[in-house]
This record gives C-alpha cells, sequence and structure tokens, in this order.
C-alpha cells in the first residue's frame, strides 16, 4: 500500500525544486529524500521524475500524479491546521511574503516582540520586490505596496505611514536648508532609478493641496532600504517612509525637510490565499502589522470573515 506521507513528501519537493530544499524545511538527509520519491515510484511502477546533477524534471506521468494529488495533500493540510487553529492560540509557522524592505518597517526587533508574546509561532520571510506566488509558495500572507489579489486571493487594502523628506544634518549644514519646494531643484535628491535621470515628487501642503517638484540627484537606487541609508550617509534628501525614518531622527541621524510637505496617498495590500483559512498567528501577526503603521485594529473581524470564505 501507498504510503500517503511519501506523496505529501513528493508533492513538496516539486514545490520546492530539490530533495536539498526539502530536506533543509523538513529537518532530514536529502538522500532520505530521494530514497523514499524513489520507493514511491517503485510502489506506483512508474517513473515521476527526471533526474540530472542540476534540476529535477517531471515526467508527464510524475505531472498527472502531481496535479491530482496536491490539492489532496493541501486539503489534508488545511484540515489539520484548521483543528489546530480551534484553540485560538497562535502557533505554527507562518510564511510571509513581502517586498525587500519590509522588515525595515517591521523590524526585526518587532518580530522578536511578537514571539516573546506568542512563542509558538514560527515565521519564514520570503522578501523580495518580486511578486511572489501565494499558491505555489506556500504563503499565509504577502505584503504587497499597492497591489490587489488578483484571482483566488483576498485583499484588504491600508493606508500606511505618510511619508516626508529627510537628510543627514551633515547633508544640510554643507548645502543648505531648503525653505520651499522649489529649492530642491537645485538640491542632491534621492530618488528611484528613472530613464530621464529626474524624478517628480508629488506632496501635499499643510492645506492638503498637492504641489509637485521635479528633482535628481548623484544616487538613485531601487528599494527603500538603499535610499534610507544614502540619506542617512549625507548623499542627499530622500523622501521616507516616517516609519522608518523617525528612529534616524530620534537619534540626530536624520532631520525632517519641509515637514509641513507629506506624501499621503501610500497604500499596502494585505493579501490571502482563498482556499486557505486565516489562522490566529496570521490574524494576530497581521493585526500586529497594522498597528506599526498607526492603524485602528478594527480591521481585524474581517479575518474571520476571509477565513469564512
Amino acid at each position: 500500500m501507498v504510503d500517503f506521507n511519501d506523496i505529501a513528501l513528493f508533492v513538496q519537493v516539486i514545490r520546492c525544486g530539490s530533495f536539498s530544499e526539502v530536506g533543509r524545511r523538513l529537518g532530514m538527509p536529502p538522500n532520505t529524500v530521494s530514497r523514499r520519491i524513489q520507493g514511491l515510484e517503485e510502489q506506483l511502477g512508474a517513473r515521476l521524475l527526471q533526474r540530472t546533477t542540476r534540476k529535477l524534471t517531471l515526467t508527464d506521468a510524475g505531472r498527472e500524479f502531481h496535479d491530482r494529488c496536491a490539492a489532496s495533500i493541501d486539503g489534508l493540510r488545511q484540515a489539520s491546521q484548521d483543528l489546530t487553529a480551534g484553540s485560538k492560540v497562535p502557533s505554527g509557522l507562518v510564511r510571509v511574503a513581502a517586498p525587500a524592505d519590509f522588515l525595515d518597517f517591521f523590524t526585526p526587533q518587532l518580530v522578536s516582540a511578537f514571539l516573546d508574546k506568542y512563542p509558538a509561532v514560527r515565521f519564514e520571510f520570503l522578501l523580495s520586490d518580486a511578486m511572489a506566488d501565494l499558491i505555489a509558495d506556500r504563503i499565509d500572507v504577502a505584503f504587497r505596496g499597492g497591489a490587489s489579489g488578483g484571482s483566488g486571493y483576498i485583499a484588504h487594502q491600508m493606508p500606511i505611514a505618510s511619508m516626508g523628506l529627510f537628510a543627514s544634518p551633515d547633508y544640510l549644514s554643507r548645502h543648505g536648508v531648503p525653505s520651499n519646494l522649489k529649492d530642491l531643484v537645485d538640491h542632491r535628491c534621492l530618488t528611484m532609478p528613472y530613464s530621464s535621470g529626474r524624478a517628480v515628487w508629488r506632496l501635499q501642503g499643510a492645506d492638503n493641496t498637492e504641489e509637485q517638484v521635479e528633482v535628481a540627484g548623484p544616487f538613485a537606487a531601487t528599494t527603500t532600504r538603499a535610499l534610507h541609508l544614502a540619506a542617512v550617509a549625507g548623499l542627499g534628501i530622500a523622501l521616507l517612509p516616517g516609519a522608518i525614518a523617525n528612529a534616524d531622527v530620534a537619534a540626530g541621524r536624520l532631520a525632517p525637510v519641509l515637514p509641513r510637505y507629506r506624501r499621503r496617498d501610500q497604500m499596502m495590500c494585505v493579501v490571502f490565499p482563498s482556499h486557505r483559512q486565516v489562522t490566529p498567528a496570521v490574524g494576530a501577526f497581521v493585526a500586529s502589522v497594522i498597528e506599526r503603521f498607526g492603524q485602528e485594529s478594527t480591521w481585524a473581524p474581517s479575518l474571520s470573515d476571509s477565513a469564512a470564505r
């Protein structure tokens, strides 16, 4: 009789792409994983995988077998998670997909505080500016800047902390403090890369009227983290979320520039796979992230609506 644990292991191998990665996640030697898959093939009387020194490739039989088994394995896993979730105590593994600079906002210190409160929870963060496949990568929750969930996902938008202009005291002492938005044209501004070499910053003033200015500088980067570090290093003026700049302001490493101007239209999407229940661990983590961004926790009841769906 075929061992269903070996079928689950086979599905895991396909999703991870290698015996070694499965072994790392399950705490099992890669040769044991390989031997169990080989035993499954012998029991089925069909080769499921073509093995080379560089990669694993599904055979036609393996692809058909995987497609028919994967949903059932996920269903069994979900059933066990649902039973665990009934205890209402946050526990278990939470896989989080988020932008590369997410832990600049929700810092490792905050993760540590969360784990002190919920010691039975474990995290795996997949940090990348590329959009993860929540189903294939077994993601429990994803945070995406302004992106919707799409088919098969449940998404909730939440405002994130407004952005402001910041520079190091050293930069301001060498180059002067701008007195109005137009002065930024003559300053070194740190931006995302643009083909024209210039960026347009659209900011709201004290009366919420939007103004814009075209800026440029000697340094551009694709992540907020890089722009943040460049500003601290004195390379110029950066448009940064207050959530990551405030600590440096308090420590004297950064200073606000034109503080009456803010960008307040930033949004983040919290995305869940529609087929998977939102467990207490995921719900508690999302509530902590929302609290970090200064939002009310009244959004939390919608988690139960998501779970029902």
